[in-house]
This record gives structure tokens, C-alpha cells and sequence, in this order.
């Protein structure tokens, strides 16, 4: 059933875990300094070196932040999915995008207005402190990609990002979607295609994994994560 567009922004940004503890006055108020943004799969975000004007919140879809070197070489950074959100930090240190942000698939998002975010901040404590959290996490994770990239192997890396979701898990056999294509999960990995592509090669020899497409399955959990320690 169609709605509007300020009832479904509202509704959107209270399913955010960073907006969950607000009423819907206050949903309503950051709702009035969003945008929503429809973007075709490759459509540019925001360039490196545009000046933020707020955050953006992945409604549906997919977007990657990277980096082109001066050789021509893309570097993937991150690769942002639904619930997600990206441009917090460089939004509060008033500096210029150091990534572009392009979408990956059809995608749905908001942008969320700078003011609007900072009027919150001073109107309550508790939307400070969740924020603040917020972007400590996304500053864990940075520091766990750094040691990952400077302390495991590339078949490593590789094993963590195919059990990432499984960590908790029983089963013995699982399979894993690729969210996008190898090539920009190779470069989320500090990898080459190349070199993704023949480590999968290696582990599928090995009887580990079964390789169809972006589908992987995992033959056999327990063992994989034993691999190569």
C-alpha cells in the first residue's frame, strides 16, 4: 500500500538502532531535515573530496566507499549494506569526503541533514552518547581490518570473511551468498581478484568449499576455521 513520503522516512529511521531510543516527535523532527535518494547500481554518491552535508542511511541496497590510487587502481574500503550508515565522522570533523560512495546495486537511502543531527545532539544527552557509540564501533572495526591486513595470510582472510556470519553456528554445512562481485570483495580484503580467485581454487582442491557462481558452500564449518592456523 503506497504511503507518503514523510511517513515512510518516518518509519524508516525508527527502525535505526541509533534513532530506537527517540519518540516520534523527535523521529518526526529528524525526519523534516531528511532526503530521500534513489540511486541506479553504479551511480556516484559523493565524490572524494566533496564536502559532507550530513550522513547517509542504506534503507535497501548496497554501497561501497573506496579510493582511486594515482595508478588507476580502485580500493575498496567498505561495502555497506541495508541499516547501514556512513559519513558520521568525516560529517562532524568538517572535512572533505576522504572515499567516494557508489552504488553497488538499486539502492535506497536517506540523508540525514548535518543541522538536523546536531540540533538533536544538543537537545539530548542520551542521542550524544549513542552516537558517540556508534562511531566507536565503526572505529573497532577499522582497527580489526588494520590487524587483519597486517597479521593474516590472505587465505586467512579469506576464511574469516566466508564465516563471518557462522561464528555461533552448529551446522556443519552452510552456504554463503556474495553479497557483490569477487573482484570488489577481493579489494575489501586488501586482495587482487587474482589472488582471491586462486585461494578459492586451493580451498575448493581441498574439499572445503564448493564454489557455484557467488554461492559458496562450506562442506564442512569446523574444518575451515581449522584451516591454516
Amino acid at each position: 500500500m503506497p504511503t507518503t513520503p514523510a511517513t515512510s522516512i518516518d518509519v524508516l529511521l525508527a527502525r535505526i538502532p541509533l534513532f530506537s531510543s527517540l519518540t516520534e516527535d523527535e523521529i518526526a523532527r529528524i525526519a523534516r531535515g531528511t532526503r530521500e535518494i534513489n540511486a541506479a547500481k553504479g551511480d556516484i554518491l559523493f565524490h572524494k573530496g566533496d564536502q559532507p552535508t550530513g550522513f547517509h542511511l542504506i534503507a535497501s541496497g548496497q554501497v561501497k566507499l573506496g579510493f582511486t590510487s594515482s595508478q588507476g587502481t580502485e580500493k575498496v574500503i567498505d561495502i555497506m549494506g541495508q541499516g547501514q550508515t556512513f559519513g558520521e565522522a568525516v560529517m562532524f570533523m568538517d572535512k572533505p569526503y576522504p572515499v567516494f560512495a557508489q552504488a553497488l546495486t538499486e539502492s535506497r537511502l536517506l540523508h540525514v541533514a548535518k543541522q538536523t543531527i546536531l540540533a538533536e545532539l544538543e537537545r539530548d544527552p542520551r542521542f550524544a552518547r549513542k552516537m558517540i557509540a556508534s562511531l566507536s564501533v565503526r572505529l573497532h572495526h577499522l582497527i580489526t581490518d588494520v590487524e587483519a591486513y597486517s597479521l593474516h595470510s590472505g587465505r586467512q582472510r579469506i576464511i574469516g570473511y566466508l564465516l563471518r556470519d557462522n561464528n555461533g553456528s552448529e551446522a556443519r554445512s552452510v552456504t554463503v551468498t556474495l553479497p557483490t562481485s569477487k573482484g570488489t570483495i577481493a579489494s575489501r580484503l586488501n586482495l587482487t581478484q587474482e589472488h582471491f580467485s586462486r585461494i578459492l581454487h586451493e580451498l575448493s582442491e581441498a574439499g572445503l568449499i564448493v564454489v557455484e557462481g557467488r554461492k559458496i558452500t562450506i562442506t564442512d564449518v569446523e574444518k575451515l576455521r581449522g584451516y591454516d592456523l
